[in-house]
């Protein structure tokens, strides 16, 4: 049977307690770089729009956490992804579990993406 859930709380409470702190960790570090963010679910991710356009989703799996900005710029992070050996493809990235999240590169790419709604309104 598919898990469903409606929000953020219930999706991080089918995962065990560590990965629950990862997950809250990247929620918070989301929401930080902006107040103008609306928490949604979406393809049965937790998920973030900016603008009511989609921002980024993430989602648990049993060895990373999978980030999907939702953006043609992950282009823009591909170094960043090889020097630190993070698995990726043109639209995720993986974050494995046993290493720390790498906030930093969370912030960038977040506001990267900011940016590019931002573009495309002017």
């Amino acid at each position: 049977m598919k898990n469903t859930f409606t929000n953020f709380e219930e999706y991080f409470l089918l995962f065990p307690k560590d990965v629950q702190v990862k997950l809250e960790t990247l929620r918070k570090t989301v929401h930080a770089q902006t107040p103008e963010l609306e928490e949604y679910i979406g393809y049965q991710m937790p998920a973030f729009r900016y603008k009511k356009k989609p921002l980024v989703y993430f989602a648990a799996y049993k060895n990373h956490i999978g980030f999907y900005p939702a953006s043609e710029g992950m282009k823009n992070f591909e170094k960043d992804f090889i020097e630190r050996k993070f698995k990726f493809s043109k639209g995720a990235v993986q974050f494995p579990l046993n290493e720390d999240l790498p906030l930093d590169l969370v912030e960038r790419m977040v506001k990267y993406k900011i940016t590019e709604i931002e573009d495309k309104k002017s």
